[in-house]
C-alpha cells in the first residue's frame, strides 16, 4: 500500500526515491555540486522550492543528498519527512559553521558529538534542557574515515543557533565551555533522528572564525569544502 503521507508538501519525490543514507548540506547548490562530482547516474528526485534532491551511487552504493536549507525551522521539516516517511535511516548534514574554539581553524573539519541550542525546538519534547548527541555508530565511522583520509578532524560540541546576528554574547560563553564551532541546524536534526529511532551527524568545515574576524567568500563555501563531503560519502 502506498504511504498516505507522500508526497508531502515539501518534498515531491516518489516512495523508494531517496536510499537509506542522505547526506543534507544546507544550501540547494552544495546538493547539485555534490550530486554532479560525486554520484553516478545522479536523478533528480526533488525540486520542490528550488531544493534539489539527488539520488544516485557512489562508489557502488546507493546514496541521496538534499539540501537542508538554513536553520533548525527549515531542516526540521525536512528530516522529520527523510526520517518519518521516506523511510530513510542516516541523515549526514555537510555544512558550514563558524569557528568558537581556540584549537579550530579555518577549513578545519568539526564533527559534532553534541549540539548545545537556544531553539525552543526541544521543548515538544521535553520541557527542560535538552542534551542532542548525534549517532555514535555515525560518529566513530566518520573519526574512522577521516583519519584514514589523512584529516584530523575535531570531535565536540556545536552551538545551533537561532540567530546569526546574535547580540546575545552566547558564542563567548560557550567557547569557556569547550564548544567549537556554531551553525544553525545541527540540533534539529539529533532531535529528530532521536524521536525517529533512526542516526544523524553534523560534518561541518569552518568558513569563518568568531573571534579571529577570519572568512572565505561564499563560492568557496559551495565547492570547496570536499574533506567533509568525502568523509560524509565514505560512511554512507
Amino acid at each position: 500500500m502506498a504511504n498516505p503521507n507522500i508526497p508531502t508538501p515539501h518534498i515531491t519525490a516518489k516512495e523508494g526515491d531517496f536510499a537509506r543514507t542522505v547526506l543534507m548540506p544546507g544550501d540547494p547548490l552544495r546538493a547539485k555540486f555534490i550530486a554532479e562530482t560525486y554520484l553516478e547516474d545522479a536523478v533528480l528526485v526533488n525540486n520542490t522550492r528550488g531544493v534539489h534532491g539527488y539520488t544516485g551511487y557512489y562508489k557502488g552504493k546507493r546514496v541521496s543528498v538534499m539540501a537542508s536549507g538554513m536553520g533548525i525551522p527549515s531542516i526540521g521539516i525536512y528530516s522529520y519527512e527523510l526520517f518519518n516517511f521516506y523511510g530513510v535511516e542516516n541523515i549526514i548534514r555537510v555544512g558550514t559553521a563558524g569557528g568558537i574554539g581556540d584549537n579550530v581553524k579555518l577549513r578545519d573539519v568539526v564533527l559534532g558529538m553534541s549540539a548545545y541550542t537556544n531553539s525552543c525546538y526541544s521543548r515538544q519534547f521535553f520541557d527542560g534542557s535538552a542534551a542532542p548527541c548525534c549517532s555514535f555508530k555515525l560518529l566513530e565511522q566518520a573519526v574512522a574515515a577521516a583519519r584514514k583520509m589523512g584529516i584530523e578532524p575535531n570531535v565536540g560540541a556545536l552551538y545551533s543557533s537561532d540567530i546569526f546576528y546574535d547580540e546575545s554574547g552566547a558564542a563567548g560563553k560557550l567557547k569557556n565551555l569547550g564548544v567549537l564551532a556554531v551553525e544553525m541546524e545541527a540540533a534539529g536534526l539529533y532531535l529528530n533522528a532521536a524521536r525517529a529511532g533512526k542516526n544523524a551527524l553534523a560534518i561541518c568545515t569552518i568558513s569563518d572564525h568568531i573571534f579571529r574576524g577570519e572568512s572565505l567568500p561564499a563560492e568557496d563555501r559551495q565547492t570547496t569544502f570536499t574533506q567533509m563531503m568525502e568523509i560524509a560519502l565514505e560512511i554512507a
